[in-house]
Order: C-alpha cells, then structure tokens, then sequence
C-alpha cells in the first residue's frame, strides 16, 4: 500500500462558484421547470436540480419499485424519482395540501407518466405512513414538516427494506445546522435527526452539501 505524502493538503469546495456549476451540472427539462414555476406560484420551496438528479441517480441504481415521497410539493421531486424508478415502479407521495399535489399531478401527466405509477395521498404523513406495509419500499424521501423529522425518520427506517435508502432534504437547513448557537425548534430538529442518523448502526450515511443539504443513509442487509 502506497503511503500518502504528510504535506498533501485536502481539497475542499468553498467556492460559491463550483458549487453553483454542481447543482446546475444537469439541466432540467420543461416539465420540471413547469413543476418548478408552481411551486413558486403556491409557495413552497422543491428539491433543488442537485438533489433532484441525486435522488434520480438513487432510484436508478436502485431500480426501485417503490418508493414514499414524504412532501409532494408540486412535483419536482416527484418527477426526479420516477424517471429514475423502474418502468413499473410506484410513487406513493403525501402532502397535507390536496391543492398542491393537483399540481404535481398535473405535472406527471403532462410528462407522460402513467397514472397508475403514483398514488398521492392527501393528509398528514404521521397519520398515513403508519399504513404502509414494513419493509416494503426502496427509497424513501423526506421533505416535510422539519419540527417532525425525527419522527418521519423512525417511519422511514420502518418502511425502507434492507439494502434500501433514505434521502432528507434540507439536511443543512439554510447554514443553520452547522452552527451551534441556532437553536430555534426547526433547527434542532434537522441537527437531531441527523445525529440519530450517524449513530443508528442499522444504517450506512452520507451527508452531501448538495442545495440545502441532503442526508442519504442505506439501511444495512
């Protein structure tokens, strides 16, 4: 084993720059722009184009089959997953906001997905994920409500089959995760979530500064 020179410094990305070429490495299409342009329209903030094609690459590698998307916003996210899913693949997706998923709906249509690939459940996700059968998806995504991560969490890590990802968006929450003196409820539950996440042994992390942030973690075979 070659041994690594004591004077070799660590390459770290701090330009603003670099890291707007990441996250604009893969252009969006129509759909997602027009998924994007909603989004602005009702109010809510997706997935941005690098966690999109993160979440796209995850389900590819995959070949996912099932997936819970906890968010549905308008359908950015949406859209990301189900183009990488399998062709038979299922997005059951759960947003508060019946309005918004008319949206994503829409927006997946428009994109010649087919109807019977995603389920959007309207109500609140710690009442509809309690439902889902155990171990039975492959990916599952959070992008909800931060003050309940940690309990999405714990319904994630139910949900995800072994061999299987969970993704969090928001997973750095807008610089204030990293910095300790931040201690409003939203904060503190991302940073909570996140230790969980680093000390569950059930799981193998990755946290990537990609957009806000975005915590992907393979639940161990």
């Amino acid at each position: 084993m070659l041994a690594r020179k004591t004077d070799e410094k660590e390459h770290v990305i701090t330009n603003a720059a670099s890291l707007q070429f990441a996250e604009d490495y893969l252009v969006e299409d129509v759909h997602l722009a027009d998924a994007r342009r909603r989004a602005e329209d009702v109010g809510v903030s997706p997935i941005g184009a690098g966690g999109g094609a993160a979440l796209h690459f995850l389900a590819s590698l995959l070949d996912a089959k099932g997936v819970v998307e906890i968010g549905t916003g308008t359908g950015v996210s949406g859209l990301w997953l189900l183009r990488g899913m399998s062709a038979e693949g299922v997005l059951t997706s759960v947003d508060l906001e019946a309005e918004h998923q008319r949206h994503a709906r829409q927006v997946f249509t428009a994109s010649e997905v087919a109807s019977q690939r995603f389920r959007l459940i309207a109500g609140s996700a710690l009442d509809v994920l309690p439902r889902l059968t155990d171990a039975a998806y492959d990916l599952v995504f959070i992008d909800g409500d931060k003050v309940e991560y940690g309990e999405y969490l714990e319904q994630a890590l139910r949900l995800v089959r072994p061999g299987g990802v969970l993704v969090v968006d928001n997973a750095l929450w807008h610089d204030r995760v990293a910095d300790p003196a931040q201690r409003d409820p939203q904060t503190v539950a991302v940073r909570e979530m996140l230790e969980q996440v680093n000390t569950d042994e059930r799981l193998v992390p990755l946290l990537l500064p990609v957009g806000d942030g975005l915590l992907a973690a393979m639940r161990r075979r």
